[in-house]
């Protein structure tokens, strides 16, 4: 009986891990406006290098990018935060975009598979993305509900030609967690799509 559960539990592990490895969704990609910018792991954002943004992989980490609908493919680093759309699972640098021929139609499904993860800061905190705003004044009026509901919110500044404004709630130490606190706010009315992102410190913050 005890080897039994000990098989199950293995067998769970694996599994959990395997599927650690891998992500399947939408791609989108940014480009001009925003290169020369500074990104969340503090590197600058260069269009013509093979970069993304994920919302939680530790940054360093390596990924291969698979179009499911044609089969190209390619390997980025991440080192940005993002996407801020709930529907989408990463955002390509110009050029990786171009290295799946993806420029024209913008999103496109792929799968995700990590090739060589990168060790995660201990300190690093969750925190759940409740909505992204292009107007200020917006942003603040969800992040007071925010903080009413919750106790805890902030609006993080996402610099570019036009700049966006994103109300993140909490700060968890685990991921776990913040998916339960995501859950939450989520039954708020408008936030239906609130989704998990790994805290960025290098971002600018308004209190």
């Amino acid at each position: 009986m005890a080897v039994h559960r000990l098989v199950v539990v293995l067998v769970f592990f694996s599994a959990t891990a395997h599927a650690q490895r891998s992500e399947a969704g939408l791609a989108s990609w940014y480009g001009r406006s925003f290169d020369g910018q500074k990104a969340a792991s503090g590197e600058t954002y260069h269009q013509d290098e093979l970069t993304a943004a994920h919302r939680t992989l530790p940054f360093g980490t390596t990924v291969r990018i698979r179009r499911v609908d044609t089969g190209a493919s390619v390997v980025v680093r991440i080192n940005d935060r993002g996407p801020y759309i709930e529907s989408r699972i990463i955002d390509l640098s110009n050029a990786a975009a171009r290295k799946l021929d993806m420029l024209q139609p913008g999103v496109v499904p792929v799968a995700l598979e990590i090739l060589e993860a990168a060790a995660a800061d201990p300190r690093t905190l969750f925190a759940v993305q409740a909505g992204t705003f292009r107007i200020l004044a917006n942003a603040e009026r969800t992040r007071a509900l925010m903080e009413k509901l919750f106790g805890a919110a902030r609006i993080v500044q996402r610099a570019g030609d036009t700049a966006l404004w994103c109300v993140q709630v909490g700060a968890e130490a685990t991921q776990s967690a913040a998916e339960t606190l995501a859950s939450a706010v989520r039954k708020a009315k408008g936030l239906e799509s609130a989704f998990v992102v790994r805290m960025a410190a290098s971002l600018s913050v308004t209190d």
